[in-house]
């Protein structure tokens, strides 16, 4: 060729035109044209475009001529291709080129051709870089359709003589698991045994044989390594009792496992269990044998014969039946402690009922008598303070064991709790003869954030009790110590309460804070309680985050201590107004109040302890009624109202409510006063939320009745 071409270069120089070589190769041409296979060049990069295809490709595609084979292709080598063959004929053709550039490569692909048929074409082609014309492939392809279809049906033939062989051999298989089966029902129970099983062993009774198929290691020495070895089965049950069976299990296994109390054992049953202790390192270990019977006829001759341990799961219940037991004696022993408090609550029940009911007697039989009238019902309000205390502590135990107490921080200021709580138990202590003292001196910052209410709680409980139990003549001190603090933003506090009265029993000491539990009843200490008021204190204490420490010496006396860490207040604090004296508040200078309640009798009573004080009463039988009777009043026609809680049509926070959205600014901000037997925080609570300006409990307390309306109404009277 000239100028050193090559015939490829000659070939693309023809078809296009380009330099004086066009005309050069007629020959050449069409002796291309005339091969009996087909022969293209396309270039190797971009959209591969198809320089030459001769025409025996065009007719292997069913292309009449050149144009119709750009419309069918594309005149790219991609759009000849099938599109769901491109991507791996192109890999399969980098691949070869990467292994060997002088040979040429090899893929096979499928072509669609004019008519719609799709063909299989084999492709031996060769990549060629040239510098005048480029990059690009030229291809030799034949039909291969025809050796695709005479392959695919050779390889269905194939595939159906690999069927029918298979099905030969799931026959011959089916007839090896009837010869077998025996035998592999035989290994399956023991495979299904061996998965929680340490010891697995075959036993022919008849030949007295055992096989091991699977054994702990106690029983290495028995079998050794060989596991698969017989052994005589009578010789391998006298061994292994005598060497590893605890001595009071030998005679209950040796028994079990004799082939005559085997046989006996299973003739009504496919399996029995035995359990038995081994010799362990440190303590017995419980195990489990478990007998199988795998004979194939009438005759019990093959057993399985698997060991295990089930020490974990017996010792499990063990722990179960004594954490059981002693849950048990808890429960009993709870239960006992409320009967015994049951028993003692009667008594204090009855006890103030029965004084109630005796001077009630004596009061209308003495009536002309003011002195001994006068007594009577001082023994009455005695006896009833009693009886609404029991009740009160019982129902405040039974709202902490519910979870319903919670804890509510106020700004207080510990000196005032301190004088309050002395000033509550002072008449107390002078009736006895009982020095009463609070210390406070120490303490440089008493503004806190507390629950002042529960705190008041805690200190007149455990100074009341103090009191309680000090003889006439004797001493109760109160004391409050600030001490150093290691938290910013709080004070650590010590409240102290001390006497030296009858002291407590160092037996009782772990129980004193125990629901329902007293060192002595009411009937032998003559000294009235309930057992409940010092787990109250407990439970506040631990909800404050304190803690509590009581010392005491039966004849010397107790001391409880209280530490608690309170957050200080910041600011300033404007404290409580003190209580006003109830003989300032006898006058209610002719103010009316509109009383609510359901009851006659309750209502009876507020009527009578008002009018006594003053003020003139309107009473209404529920809430709906009292609404009513405010909204078509005047401002200024009522002072405030005394609304119950629970009454029927309309209860008091309804009420409460529906006034408070009054068009009337002033008659809608009359004050309401909450009087329940409802007294709870939640109560409380709700009172305030529906906006009433205070809550009271029944039954009435004539003191602090005269001085919550006095403090509401505005008046120090």
């Amino acid at each position: 060729m000239q100028g050193g071409k090559s015939l490829i270069e000659y070939i693309v120089s023809a078809v296009s035109g380009a330099g004086a070589d066009a005309d050069s190769l007629p020959n050449v041409m069409e002796i291309i044209d005339e091969m009996p296979g087909g022969f293209f060049i396309y270039r190797a990069g971009g959209e591969e475009e198809i320089l030459y295809a001769n025409a025996a490709l065009l007719r292997i595609l069913g292309c009449a001529g050149r144009e119709e084979f750009c419309a069918l292709t594309g005149n790219s080598f991609r759009g000849m291709v099938h599109p769901e063959d491109l991507e791996e004929v192109e890999r399969s053709i980098r691949e070869q080129i990467a292994n060997s550039q002088y040979d040429l490569d090899y893929v096979e692909y499928r072509v669609i051709c004019r008519d719609g048929q799709i063909r299989w074409l084999e492709d031996y082609g060769h990549f060629v870089r040239s510098e005048t014309v480029g990059d690009m492939f030229y291809v030799f392809v034949g039909d291969a359709t025809e050796k695709r279809l005479r392959l695919t049906a050779e390889r269905d033939a194939l595939l159906e003589e690999n069927s029918r062989r298979a099905k030969e051999l799931e026959a011959y298989d089916a007839q090896l698991k009837v010869i077998h089966q025996e035998h592999l029902r035989r290994l399956e129970i023991i495979e299904g045994l061996s998965i929680d099983y340490e010891s697995i062993f075959y036993v022919d009774l008849d030949a007295d044989a055992i096989r091991a198929y699977r054994i702990s290691t106690r029983l290495r020495r028995q079998f050794g390594q060989g596991q698969q070895a017989v052994r005589p089965f009578s010789t391998f049950t006298r061994e292994y009792v005598r060497t590893w069976v605890c001595a009071e299990d030998r005679r209950e296994l040796a028994a079990a496992l004799d082939p005559d109390g085997i046989r006996s054992r299973l003739a009504d049953r496919r399996t029995f269990l035995v359990n038995y202790r081994v010799l362990g390192k440190n303590e017995p270990e419980y195990l489990q044998m478990q007998v199988v019977n795998v004979s194939g006829g009438a005759r019990i001759s093959q057993v399985v014969l698997g060991a295990r341990s089930v020490d974990e799961a017996f010792r499990g219940e063990q722990k179960k039946s004594a954490a059981m037991a002693d849950a048990l004696r808890q429960s009993q022993a709870a239960v006992e402690a409320k009967n015994t408090f049951l028993s003692n609550m009667s008594h204090d029940i009855r006890t103030p009922m029965n004084a109630i009911v005796g001077f009630t007697a004596l009061a209308r039989k003495h009536v002309d008598d003011p002195e001994k009238l006068r007594g009577y019902l001082d023994m009455i309000t005695a006896s009833s303070d009693q009886l609404l205390q029991l009740l009160s502590d019982v129902l405040e135990i039974a709202r902490i064991e519910a979870g319903r107490s919670h804890l509510e921080e106020t700004p207080c200021d510990l000196r005032e709790v301190m004088e309050e709580t002395r000033a509550a138990l002072l008449p107390r202590a002078v009736e006895k003869s009982v020095s009463l003292t609070a210390d406070m001196r120490s303490v440089a910052v008493p503004g806190v954030l507390a629950d002042r209410q529960k705190l008041c709680q805690v200190l007149i409980r455990l100074a009341g009790n103090a009191v309680k139990y000090t003889g006439e003549g004797g001493r109760v001190s109160v004391s409050l110590e600030e001490l150093p603090s290691a938290a910013a933003g709080y004070g650590l506090y010590r409240f102290t309460v001390a006497d030296d009265g009858i002291g407590i029993t160092e037996a009782f000491l772990p129980h004193i804070f125990e629901p329902f539990e007293r060192q002595a009843n009411t009937t032998m200490s003559g000294v009235y309680g309930t057992g409940l008021g010092l787990p109250i204190v407990k439970s506040i204490v631990d909800m404050m985050g304190g803690s509590i420490h009581v010392e005491s010496k039966p004849g010397q006396g107790s001391r409880f201590t209280v530490t608690l860490s309170l957050r200080l207040r910041k600011g300033t604090f404007r404290p409580a107004p003190p209580p006003v004296p109830e003989t300032a508040l006898r006058s209610g200078e002719g103010r009316r109040i509109l009383v609510a309640e359901d009851n006659e009798l309750n209502r009876e009573i507020a009527q009578e302890l008002l009018e006594d004080a003053g003020f003139r009463v309107e009473l209404t039988e529920n809430g709906s009624a009292a609404l009513e009777r405010v909204a078509c009043s005047r401002p200024g026609d009522y002072a405030l109202v005394l609304m119950d809680l629970q009454m029927p049509v309309m209860d008091g926070c309804q009420a409460a409510r529906a006034i408070r959205a009054l068009p009337d600014p002033l008659l809608a901000g009359i004050p309401i006063i909450a009087l329940s037997a409802n007294t709870f925080e939640e109560d409380q609570r709700m009172s305030l939320e529906s906006g009433m300006n205070g809550h009271l409990a029944k039954p009435i307390d004539i003191p602090t009745l005269l001085e919550t309306i006095g403090r509401i109404l505005g008046e120090q009277v």
